[in-house]
C-alpha cells in the first residue's frame, strides 16, 4: 500500500458518522460494545463492523477486560480533524478571508477556533466588541485599523483602571493612531501588515481575517474557549514581537 493510498483509507475511516462519534466518546472514556451502543443508538451488528474497522486502522484498541480504547493515533487524528471541522463549519465565509496574511503555523492550529461563534451583523459585532473592552480586568489587546467610534476611549478608561492596553496597528493605518499618547498601561506598536482585526481580554476573544480585498468588514469569529483564546494571544504576541514603538507627532 503506497502513502497516497494510506491516506484516502484514512479519510475515508473519518467520512462515517458512527466511526467518528465511537471515537469522540472513547476519547472521554473506555468503554464496552453494548455500552458504545447504548451511546450512539446503533445496533450491536453496526457496533461491532464499526469497531472491527477501527481497530483495522490501529485508531482503538481492544483492552482485555474487553473494553475498546482510543490510541494514540486515533487521539492524534481527531485534534488534527478540528482544522477540517472549523472549515466545515464556514467554509462559505473563508471564501473572502486572505488567510495567507496568517503565518503558516497558525494555519495549521485553525482547529482551535472550531468553537468559535461566527457574527456577521454590523450592529452586533460594535455591541460585541464594547462589552469585550469594558469587560477586561487583566489585559486588553487589539489588533486596529480605522478606530470604531467610542471603543477608543472606553479603551483608555480600561487603562485607566488598571488593565493592560496594548494597540497594535499597521501602517496604511498609523494616521489613526499616531496622536494617540502612551501612558501608563496603555502602550502601542506599529507594524508592516497586520493579518486580522481582533480583541482580546482574559476571558474572551474576537478575530476579524482581513478579507480579500484588506479591508475588515462584518465576520468576526467570537469565542471563549480556553484553546481559541490561546490562539488569539499567541497570534498577537507574534505580531507584537514583530512592532515598533510609535510616539505621537
Amino acid at each position: 500500500m503506497d502513502d497516497q493510498e494510506g491516506l484516502d483509507k484514512l479519510f475515508f475511516e473519518l467520512a462515517s458518522e458512527s466511526r467518528l462519534g465511537i471515537l469522540f466518546e472513547l476519547q472521554t472514556k473506555d468503554l464496552k460494545m453494548q455500552e458504545v451502543a447504548q451511546k450512539l443508538s446503533l445496533t450491536h451488528t453496526e457496533v461491532f463492523r464499526q469497531l472491527q474497522r477501527l481497530s483495522e486502522a490501529l485508531l482503538i484498541e481492544k483492552k482485555p477486560e474487553g473494553t475498546y480504547a482510543i490510541t494514540q493515533n486515533g487521539k492524534l487524528l481527531l485534534e488534527l480533524s478540528r482544522s477540517f471541522e472549523f472549515v466545515s463549519r464556514f467554509r462559505r465565509s473563508l471564501l473572502s478571508r486572505d488567510l495567507e496574511r496568517i503565518p503558516y503555523q497558525f494555519i495549521n492550529r485553525l482547529g482551535e477556533l472550531s468553537q468559535a461563534k461566527l457574527s456577521m451583523d454590523t450592529n452586533e459585532m460594535i455591541n460585541d466588541a464594547e462589552q469585550l473592552i469594558i469587560g477586561a480586568e487583566k489585559y486588553l489587546w487589539v489588533i486596529g485599523q480605522r478606530p470604531l467610534s467610542g471603543l477608543n476611549q472606553k479603551a483608555d478608561e480600561v487603562s485607566q483602571k488598571g488593565v493592560q492596553v496594548k494597540l497594535l496597528f499597521d501602517e496604511n493605518s498609523r494616521k489613526f493612531y499616531d496622536s494617540i499618547p502612551e501612558k501608563r498601561n496603555f502602550e502601542k506598536r506599529v507594524v508592516p501588515t497586520i493579518p486580522a482585526i481582533m480583541l482580546i481580554n482574559e476571558k474572551l476573544a474576537g478575530i476579524n481575517i482581513l478579507s480579500t480585498d484588506k479591508r475588515g468588514d462584518s465576520m468576526v469569529l467570537y469565542g471563549s474557549d480556553p484553546k481559541l483564546l490561546r490562539w488569539a494571544d499567541d497570534l498577537f504576541l507574534y505580531f507584537w514581537e514583530q512592532g515598533k514603538r510609535c510616539f505621537p507627532v
